[in-house]
């Protein structure tokens, strides 16, 4: 009952599995630390999720068997299902019978780290970043970039190479039959630093040239028997576009078939599961690309740990993922804190505090990471540096992408490498993105609802109308690899159980002085309980409407400003409620910050207080 490979970024999945045979599905995700096991069943024939369970992941020493941490997940799941999945010699009982078992198991993998990949090109700005967003593609996390105008000496590169022991490299540069010398260049840095892989004694480090594909035969030549390598077209084939399936496809092959079988237990997993493992990140694209394209909208996705953010992005069936290492909540808070600023992380606190005290306060985090808040002021400076570790994220998100437009994997070189997102609607700006998910333990755990909404609304200010959810336990990346084989199963269990809705922002685009009327709202409610409210610039409103209930929307911006149907004109539609109702966001883009401390402080605290984010009870 094997699927075939699937590939990450592709929307469309093959159904290779009637529902019928599968009743009951175990589905985990093995993460670096953590091995989460999720319950899938069908209830009155629809498929919910409805137990999970966990385990510690045992790819480290002394174990090192990533399959001992998943069959401990998979007995503390079936112990809270109340259902026995392992029998006495530990193998998965297959098919479900008499209350026991699964009909099918499948699993996702970021363990050991995930794909930790070196990228190398002639031009950082040109093809080394087209070679890095095909990694970041492929679900890697990029541990550096090198490139011929790199300012770091040669020596330097060298070393560098050697001291992070990759999965794999990807070597780009020229485009095709265009100049030689600097692909050389780069390919004799490589057979210098001689880097050896992270797993597998004995095992040839994989290298994928995307590059210049008039050098093929030197660049085999000069690698010979010192790499496993791999040639695929070339990511810049020339100066004007990029095109980057088949290096990606190749890199997400090689590392499913060549590296994570190199991970302790890797092999063993393998034989465990009914379908091809697949990698987490690229699990959560495949869901997210499935949804954005069932729904028709645009959908964009954070995931914040506490070393990493993880962003994705699905606009216009383009999937993006970026990863921002060092921006995270607790391993990584002093690294947001230097790189935000004591200001910026400020001025999302209602209260003063010494800049010693919150340097102090972040610095105990970062030392004692699994540490949980006890009191107000520590869990608002938490939140604090979430908003900015998701505020950065998303900027670098935005950043990489960049100059994207047509179809996916083809980008236009005619924008500078980094422009700001607001003028340059080539790929996507916020105006954009129809939901936005939050994932990871600050958003998912939040005590109130409003409190998480108030996050990503204050981090991605959106604009137009937009849904606000959070992931409810992070189960995408199950979901994702359930989509390869089961796709209206995933379907109904994101869509019941994994997206928990919080509230629809309604954000009108221009600006305008303080205080000058932008939007008149109206919203009918149903059995003639209708709302109406004036807003003017600076204002943000919650209007009350319950989760699961829905309204007739009436927006009437004023002249100069927009909400999806044209500068001054109304838009109609339905819209849906939430624990937080419906966000009426007019403070402007960027937000209003007074220019004294104490003038921030207030509006911050007025802006919480409307949000009810620390009301004693979640709604108001």
């Amino acid at each position: 009952m094997r699927a075939g490979p699937t590939r990450h970024c592709e929307v469309e999945v093959v159904l290779v599995l009637e529902p019928a045979r599968a009743s009951v599905i175990a589905v985990t995700d093995c993460g670096s630390t953590t091995t989460k096991a999720i319950l899938i069943e069908r209830v009155d024939g629809e498929y919910r999720q409805t137990h999970r369970g966990e385990a510690p992941t045992t790819v480290e020493a002394p174990v090192e068997d990533v399959t001992v941490g998943v069959r401990a997940a998979l007995r503390a799941l079936g112990e809270g299902a109340g259902r026995r999945l392992l029998d006495d010699a530990g193998e998965i009982i297959r098919p479900a019978r008499d209350g026991a078992g699964v009909d099918l198991y499948l699993s996702t993998s970021s363990a050991g780290g995930g794909l930790q990949m070196m990228v190398a090109g002639v031009v950082r700005r040109i093809s080394a970043e087209s070679a890095e967003r095909a990694a970041l593609g492929a679900g890697a996390i990029v541990a550096d970039v090198v490139a011929c105008d790199d300012e770091r000496p040669l020596h330097r590169q060298i070393e560098r190479l050697r001291r992070l022991r990759p999965d794999m490299v990807l070597l780009a540069g020229g485009v095709d039959g265009g100049a030689e010398l600097g692909v050389l260049e780069m390919v004799e840095l490589l057979a210098a630093a001689d880097p050896r892989p992270r797993f597998g004694a004995g095992f040839r480090l994989p290298v994928v040239f995307a590059g210049n594909r008039e050098v093929r035969p030197r660049v085999r030549e000069m690698l010979e028997g010192r790499v496993d390598l791999f040639v695929v077209d070339n990511v810049r084939p020339d100066i004007d576009n990029e095109r980057l399936d088949d290096a990606r496809d190749r890199i997400h092959d090689i590392f499913l078939e060549h590296v994570m079988r190199q991970a302790p237990g890797f092999g063993r997993l393998v034989d465990l599961t009914d379908a091809p493992v697949m990698p987490t990140p690229s699990a959560v694209g495949a869901i997210l690309g499935s949804a954005a394209a069932r729904r028709g909208i645009g959908v964009l996705c954070a995931d914040i740990g506490g070393a990493t953010t993880d962003v994705f992005s699905v606009v216009g069936g383009a999937f993006n993922r970026t990863v921002s290492a060092n921006l995270g909540v607790s391993y990584s808070a002093a690294f947001v804190l230097a790189e935000a600023g004591i200001e910026a992380v400020s001025r999302w606190l209602p209260f003063a505090i010494d800049p010693g005290d919150l340097r102090d306060l972040v610095m105990n985090k970062t030392i004692r990471p699994t540490t949980i808040p006890d009191q107000r002021e520590d869990l608002m400076v938490e939140q604090a540096l979430a908003r900015e570790a998701l505020r950065l994220s998303f900027a670098q998100h935005l950043r990489f992408a960049t100059g994207l437009k047509g179809r996916v994997g083809e980008r236009a070189m005619d924008m500078a490498p980094g422009r700001a997102a607001a003028g340059d609607r080539s790929l996507f700006d916020t105006g954009d993105i129809d939901l936005i998910i939050g994932s990871g333990g600050v958003l998912s755990h939040a005590p109130n609802p409003s409190q998480a909404a108030s996050m990503m609304i204050d981090a991605y200010l959106p604009l137009g109308v937009t849904r606000i959810a959070k992931d409810s336990i992070f189960m995408m990346p199950h979901l994702g690899v359930l989509a390869s084989v089961l796709p209206e199963a995933a379907a109904s269990v994101f869509e019941r159980d994994c997206v928990v809705d919080l509230c629809t922002c309604v954000a009108p685009f221009g600006a305008g002085r303080p205080g000058r009327r932008c939007l008149g709202v109206r919203l009918e409610r149903g059995r003639g309980d209708t709302v109406s409210e004036s807003l003017a610039v600076g204002d943000l409103r919650r209007l009350e409407l319950k989760a699961g209930e829905e309204a007739e929307a009436v927006l009437a911006p004023e002249r100069g400003f927009d909400v999806g149907a044209g500068p001054g004109r109304t838009r109609k539609l339905r819209i849906e409620g939430g624990p937080c109702g419906v966000v009426i966001d007019c403070r402007g883009r960027p937000l209003p910050w007074p220019p004294s401390a104490s003038g921030g402080r207030t509006r911050m605290a007025a802006w919480l207080d409307e949000m009810g984010a620390f009301a004693r009870e979640a709604g108001r």
